[in-house]
């Protein structure tokens, strides 16, 4: 880095002022050229060492001396044709962005933001698809998401949200085998769940589902002086936590979560009172591979 700042002083920094000389036409075609290949040698460099320069400056210095460049050719054999070269240099300044940081959108916006010209907005669009494209053809992640990873941090992405919906709860569903009448009295279905790997249980009526009950609401209640009652009457209101089959397992998890229960009941959609299964936290642990790791353990 420091043979290439003896070289071309013009690479060390962020650059802003001689990207500043680019747009406004005031750099010769050698220098940007020049600038160009060593800017990018020490981009590289400094990544490769592990000393980051930054992604967001760099590119839009080397952006903005490629299309200076190309802007001079263009200009210097088409003059009657062809913007100034600085018009060259905005555009190749967001085209290069774009296809670095992958965000041709937030390209646009950032260089109408700083032109207010709304005559350069087309070609840029089309020269940010160009570059997307190619970039994500030779690269399928972006620069960012690739230096997450060397640093450790795993990022949710595109394939991670299509994974999440394709696991969906009827795959995973297992028979409500352990339900609880709405007429027991409370000792009596603590009685019948004392040895339930579960915490709480569906309270069905008349085939019908009631709500969920759980073990320290049916403890709270006899502890109270309620043991009379039937489990029915502290079973839940009308909106008891539930899933349906079609939706995603993660969505599962939410709910559990919030409600603080360790399994779901699976109704159907047309009737939220008919019960076509539950699905348990260990499940769709197991689903995502913890729970068979955790069992070897």
């Amino acid at each position: 880095m420091g043979l290439l700042a003896l070289l071309v002083p013009q690479v060390l920094g962020v650059g802003y002022g001689y990207v500043g000389d680019a747009l406004n036409g005031k750099m010769v075609l050698e220098l940007m050229a020049v600038l160009v290949v060593f800017k990018t040698l020490a981009v590289v460099i400094g990544y490769a060492s592990g000393n980051a320069g930054g992604i967001f400056g760099p590119s839009l210095f080397i952006g903005a001396m490629l299309g200076g460049c190309v802007g001079t050719l263009a200009h210097r054999f088409l003059p009657a044709y062809t913007a100034t070269a600085g018009a060259y240099a905005l555009v190749g300044m967001g085209t290069a962005f774009a296809g670095i940081v992958r965000a041709p959108m937030t390209s646009v916006i950032m260089i109408f933001e700083t032109t207010r010209d709304y005559a350069v907005i087309v070609p840029l669009m089309i020269s940010n698809l160009l570059s997307f494209l190619v970039s994500r053809k030779l690269q399928r992640q972006p620069i960012y998401e690739v230096l997450a990873l060397q640093d450790g941090i795993h990022l949710p992405g595109r394939e991670t949200e299509v994974r999440l919906r394709e696991r969906r709860v009827a795959q995973f569903m297992r028979p409500a085998t352990e339900t609880l009448s709405a007429q027991l009295s409370l000792p009596d279905a603590l009685q019948q769940v004392s040895q339930s790997p579960f915490h709480c249980w569906p309270v069905m009526e008349d085939g019908e589902l009631l709500g969920v009950v759980l073990r320290s609401g049916l403890e709270r209640a006899v502890a109270e002086g309620s043991g009379t009652r039937p489990i029915g009457q502290i079973a839940g209101s009308f909106q008891f936590a539930h899933i349906h089959k079609d939706q995603p397992i993660h969505v599962a998890l939410e709910r559990m979560g919030a409600a603080g229960l360790d399994l779901l009941p699976v109704v159907s959609r047309a009737n939220t009172r008919l019960l076509e299964g539950i699905i348990t936290r260990q499940d769709i642990l197991d689903a995502y591979g913890i729970g068979s790791l955790s069992q070897k353990e």
